[in-house]
């Protein structure tokens, strides 16, 4: 299998993934079922994952399969082979009773081929996505009521780190300084992170933000958070996470923004993001790499809006070099921290009240996105956000990689 961190760092992972992260930052109960998704490429951490969940007296689902392989990959064969038919198909009823059964989902993310979908018709992959659309709604309705968690972390394999010009140790000890599994008691630390991460996002929401403009070399960008809109953090549902968002109000969505970091999205690789905004749309997308994907996939219905926009203090996060992997890219540290925002899909629980009482003409009516997709673009730039609060006023909230809210009580 070749390099494996050693067992004291994959059983504290496994803890806190499953002690921690899930549940929303508060771990699972006893009796609780945990569907855990995985390649044999990250076996060693599912193993370590299945005996926390059972420690912890959780019931285990296993969704384990073959990874990416040179020779015989079974994810793109199926691209490959598959009839229109096949692309579509969506096991409703097996789907329905797992999202029943299923109260947390650990997705341990290990691509052995980080980009092995190239060459893949993306309008293929699209239609796959879209198949899938009604089991995440599921997930989210269920979600929304308070009956659901997810956590993606990642295991760090040969092709990542050589996606990222690292060897695998390097990686890992990436990983490791980010998820704190250098340190005893990791889950004890998360809670501090988390407590910190908690008084800014309570600092910018007490602030009256109508909509904010984010300005540097690479951004033009103005957008209308909403109304009834709050900040969030990713701790729990993605491990680690160092990030503050919210989902905006779409239409309010003007301007043009530039991307430094390559995305790994749908199996493949696409660089030089620039998108241009009008009327909240995307009026103008342009990459250097793989442009035709990134049009096949703002083409899909509601991909060429703002789902999510999201600030990385970088006094927070220790990630400080490329990873090649949206979970750590959009989490990364360095002089500048980061900037991202994500087209597609909209997260709920940035609404400031009961998600579970809304319907869908609800959330239509506030601006807030419904897609199959949710692709998050990052940059490291040095950019200036300002807000524009409700009387008119202007004040920096962010500026050389760092949240400016000192002053808010």
């Amino acid at each position: 299998m070749g390099y494996v961190p050693e067992r004291v760092v994959l059983e504290r992972y496994a803890q806190l993934l499953v002690e921690f992260a899930l549940g929303h930052g508060n771990g699972i109960q006893p009796g609780d079922v945990v569907q855990i998704n995985g390649t044999d490429a990250c076996k060693p951490l599912y193993v370590e994952s299945c005996k926390a969940v059972w420690r912890a007296g959780g019931h285990v689902i296993h969704a384990y399969r073959p990874s990416e392989d040179e020779a015989d990959d079974v994810r793109r064969s199926f691209f490959e082979m598959a009839s229109d038919e096949q692309i579509s198909f969506l096991p409703e009823a097996h789907a329905r009773g797992l999202v029943e059964q299923v109260d947390h989902d650990l997705v341990l993310y290990s691509p052995s081929i980080p980009r092995s979908l190239d060459g893949i018709d993306p309008s293929r992959q699209m239609a796959h996505e879209l198949a899938r659309k009604p089991v995440r709604d599921w997930e989210q309705e269920k979600e929304n009521r308070g009956e659901y968690s997810w956590t993606v972390a990642s295991y760090g394999t040969p092709g990542m780190a050589a996606e990222a010009e690292m060897s695998v140790e390097q990686y890992w000890e990436q990983i490791i300084r980010a998820c704190f599994l250098d340190q005893e008691d990791p889950v004890t630390r998360w809670r501090q992170v988390r407590s910190t991460i908690g008084d800014t996002r309570e600092r910018l929401n007490s602030l009256p933000i109508e909509r904010v403009h984010v300005d540097g070399p690479d951004a033009d960008l103005w957008i209308g958070l909403g109304d009834q809109r709050r900040w969030q953090d990713g701790v729990g549902a993605n491990m680690p996470s160092f990030e503050l968002f919210t989902s905006p109000d779409w239409r309010g969505t003007e301007g043009w923004i530039r991307f430094s970091e390559p995305l790994y999205a749908f199996g493949s690789l696409i660089t030089g993001v620039e998108l241009e905004f009008r009327g909240g749309r995307v009026a103008k997308a342009m990459a250097a790499e793989n442009e035709p994907l990134l049009h096949e996939m703002i083409t899909t219905e509601n991909a060429d809006k703002v789902g999510e926009f999201s600030l990385t203090d970088s006094r927070l996060s220790p990630i400080d070099r490329f990873m090649a992997d949206t979970l750590y890219d959009e989490n990364v540290g360095g002089p500048y921290g980061n900037t991202h925002l994500a087209l597609g899909n909209a997260y709920q629980d940035t609404y400031v009240g009961d998600p579970a009482s809304l319907a869908p003409e609800d959330w239509e009516r506030l601006g807030f996105n419904e897609s199959a997709i949710h692709t998050d673009i990052v940059s490291t730039a040095d950019r200036t956000v300002t807000a524009v609060l409700s009387d008119g006023s202007e004040r920096v909230i962010y500026a050389d990689g760092q949240f400016q809210l000192d002053d808010v009580a």
